[in-house]
């Protein structure tokens, strides 16, 4: 099976391996390079270790309503503070 290199460094896997491995968007390969040159793949599997710390401590204190409604004045001042040159800052 034959792939093409892009100018941007990426590749299509053919659908005959994306099929064999159960790959679909967004899946993740582990890559190894072995002395020969010769390419190894395969599929990571999802692991609870890569979510740590997108959610808060069950044990921190919630936010107060006055606290919320600080954070969105700070937040809502920045974004539509003037800015030199008249142009608005970047949206990230």
């Amino acid at each position: 099976m034959l792939a093409t290199l892009t100018s941007k460094g990426q590749i299509t896997l053919p659908k005959e391996i994306r099929d064999r491995l159960g790959l679909d968007a967004g899946s993740m390969l582990d890559f190894q390079v072995l002395p020969d040159n010769t390419i190894t793949a395969r599929p990571v599997k999802p692991d609870a270790r890569r979510i740590r710390g997108l959610l808060k401590s069950p044990h921190a204190a919630p936010l107060t309503v006055a606290q919320m409604d600080e954070g969105i004045s700070r937040h809502l001042r920045e974004k539509h503070a003037p800015t030199s040159g008249g142009q608005r800052p970047s949206k990230r």
